[in-house]
Formats: structure tokens, C-alpha cells, sequence
């Protein structure tokens, strides 16, 4: 799944580069350890991070807003023995 940050108000937080950044012309921001991230940037992806692991997603290191729970890059990183679903 994609997913951002947001504040109480509904504003997107800085994440360093926007959802899809690839799409825009902003790949240098799209990894999750994308090298010159200001600390708040960085702060608020390592918290995306914090949250979403404790709950068994991995992220696609590659795209800091794709993370994944259940599918085949799931298994493949987690080490489970098969996907929990795949394609239909």
C-alpha cells in the first residue's frame, strides 16, 4: 500500500519527496534512506517506519511511501514459507 503522513489538520508532513515522487522528477527523494533528507523529513519517515514495522509491514526500499504486508515481496523479506495472497 502507498501511504503518507498527515497532522492533525489533514496536512501531508514532509517525507522528504512526494508519494510517487519517481512520477514528478523527484527520484532522488523516492528511497527511504535517500541521502540529504532534512532532520524533519527524516524524523517523520523513521516514525512511518517505527509504526508500520511493529505491525509486520516491510517497505520497498526504493519508494519510502510503499509498504507491503502479506504479498510475495512480504514473504520474500519476512522469510514466510508463501504470500498470505496473490494475484486472482
Amino acid at each position: 500500500m502507498d501511504l503518507t503522513l498527515i497532522d492533525a489538520d489533514g496536512a501531508e508532513l514532509d517525507m522528504g519527496g512526494a508519494v510517487n515522487g519517481h512520477r514528478t522528477g523527484d527520484e532522488r527523494w523516492c528511497p527511504f534512506d535517500a541521502a540529504g533528507l532534512s532532520p524533519t523529513a527524516r524524523d517523520n519517515c523513521d516514525l512511518l517506519a517505527w509504526c508500520l514495522r511493529g505491525e509486520g509491514f516491510v517497505n520497498y526500499p526504493s519508494e519510502w511511501w510503499h509498504w507491503s504486508y502479506g504479498d510475495r515481496y512480504w514473504a520474500l523479506i519476512t522469510g514466510a514459507p508463501a504470500a498470505v495472497y496473490g494475484p486472482i
